[in-house]
């Protein structure tokens, strides 16, 4: 008699998929269009249809207002996020911008089309 063992492993890795990278969620998709925007990289209208509430006159306020400068680029280090609710994820981002380390917190809702919007941003530091 033959006995077969078998593995079950706890991952969330599609079936076939050997690398350790995890799925992106939405909330790494903003951070990143966030991060763009309050850095000067892409224009604060870009994200005009992705918002709701106050955050489009938020991004407004925290954007640069002249030309892009020569100056070092942010880099997303990090992002994480919190499901308060259903349809809400409260997310937060660790920016580095040279030695400089700023925070990025952002609330995304999700609305009756099932698509995420966001709903507030704030910045904490030095502006990246």
């Amino acid at each position: 008699m033959t006995r077969t063992r078998t593995r079950t492993r706890n991952t969330t890795r599609p079936p076939g998929r050997r690398d350790r990278r995890r799925p992106r969620g939405p909330h790494d998709w903003f951070a990143e269009r966030l991060l763009a925007v309050v850095s000067g990289q892409r224009p604060v209208h870009s994200l005009l249809g992705l918002t709701v509430g106050p955050a489009y006159e938020q991004l407004v306020t925290l954007a640069p207002t002249g030309p892009p400068r020569d100056r070092l680029r942010p880099v997303l280090r990090h992002c994480g996020r919190f499901h308060p609710g259903p349809g809400v994820i409260e997310a937060f981002a660790r920016i580095a911008t040279g030695e400089r380390v700023s925070a990025m917190a952002f609330r995304l809702e999700q609305g009756p089309d099932l698509r995420w919007r966001c709903a507030a941003v704030e910045i904490q530091g030095p502006r990246p």
